[in-house]
């Protein structure tokens, strides 16, 4: 046994010593791909070339998403003061409408849009085809064609609009999938003008609000570049399917300093159905401003809450008066769902079918209340006028 053991040790000892000198004086012997004879090396055939490493690209995503992103141009005629107007907003309303102060001038707007159905219907930003006096929408393939505005909603800042042109191809959207920060994503547009562009960058953010831009704010962050003329554009996944509409980036010089926003795909989806069905957005609404409650608010009225929503004022005769709700009362749940701040207060009442009856938990003197209170219409917010 001992001898048989000897053997088999200076086998393995002879094996690995030749492995050894393999590895030195040829390692290419050792790198042959299978099912490839082994070719050797001569004067007249060098060894071949070692294969490069593998690298990543989201060419097939960009090329799935890119025919149904469109460039927009929109015109308009705005008045120009011929002179300075006064610090006043009175007195500039007023100059305004002196005949001769101002004259007209037309003005163009440059932004992006994504067809979202394949019989013509365009997802982009409200704010891209503010009183504009015609749009067109130029293609990917190079077609171009006047679009028609089918609605808009200011309070989320999207439009739809309809160009009636064959063989569109509409974006895929991405469904139930649940972004997370740090997810990769694509942004197209068409920024400066300069022809549709591809950025790169991940998901910085989910849920961002109070950012002044819309009434209504729930926004993808992204370090995309997202530069003037990309408002509109798509959002897209490493699959190509859209995830959000590029709306705004946070910039003090115009140019991208990596913090861009975005509108959820489901949400604007779900804003667009409404758009294309009616026209318009029909959103719950109480008739009541609710105020967030700060430290110095708790510390004054002793409260020892985590959430809830201070009614600051109550409109007369509104859904939240006639339910019997008073300034300083405090909202505390809408249907048994906790009322966090006056954002989520919005948010939790504009799903809300008008006409549906609501249950709230106010506090109010120190006591807890439940109010039934039926939900209205939402008024249409003033749109600016030119």
């Amino acid at each position: 046994m001992r001898r048989l053991w000897l053997l088999f040790a200076q086998t393995v000892t002879v094996c690995l010593g030749i492995l050894f000198i393999v590895a030195t004086l040829r390692p290419e012997w050792l790198h042959v791909e299978p099912g490839q004879p082994r070719a050797p090396a001569t004067a007249s055939a060098p060894a071949p070339a070692a294969r490069p490493a593998r690298q990543w690209s989201f060419a097939d995503a960009v090329a799935r998403a890119t025919p149904s992103v469109v460039n927009i141009y929109t015109r308009k005629h705005i008045n120009v003061p011929l002179l300075p107007l006064p610090p006043d907003p009175e007195l500039e309303r007023l100059f305004r409408d002196v005949p001769g102060f101002s004259r007209r001038k037309e003005s163009t707007n440059l932004g992006s849009g994504v067809i979202v159905r394949d019989d013509g219907y365009i997802l982009t930003n409200y704010h891209v085809i503010e009183a504009a006096d015609s749009i067109e929408v130029a293609l990917s393939d190079g077609r171009e064609s006047k679009a028609t505005l089918v609605g808009a909603d200011p309070e989320s800042d999207l439009a739809v609009l309809h160009v009636d042109l064959p063989g569109l191809q509409a974006i895929a959207f991405n469904g139930e999938h649940v972004l997370r920060t740090g997810d990769v994503v694509l942004a197209i547009g068409n920024p400066f003008g300069v022809g549709q562009t591809t950025t790169m960058g991940i998901i910085s953010a989910v849920g961002r609000n109070r950012l002044g831009i819309n009434t209504y704010e729930n926004f993808i962050q992204t370090d995309a570049a997202i530069n003037p003329g990309n408002s509109g554009g798509a959002l897209i996944d490493t699959a190509g399917r859209l995830v959000g509409i590029n709306t705004a980036i946070y910039s003090e010089t115009g140019g991208s300093l990596g913090i861009g926003f975005a509108i959820p795909a489901q949400t604007a989806h779900q804003i667009m159905a409404q758009i294309i069905e009616t026209g318009t957005v029909t959103r719950g609404w109480l008739g009541v401003e609710p105020q967030d409650i700060t430290p110095d608010l708790s510390r004054a009225f002793n409260l020892k809450l985590d959430h809830g929503v201070i009614v600051a004022s109550v409109l007369r005769k509104g859904p939240a008066w006639n339910a019997g709700i008073r300034v300083g009362d405090i909202i505390l749940k809408i249907d048994g769902a906790d009322v966090h701040d006056s954002i989520g207060f919005l948010n939790q009442i504009a799903p809300l079918a008008p006409g549906q009856e609501t249950r709230l938990e106010l506090l109010r003197g120190g006591k807890t209340l439940q109010l039934a209170a039926k939900v209205g219409t939402r008024p249409p917010i003033r749109r600016r006028q030119q």
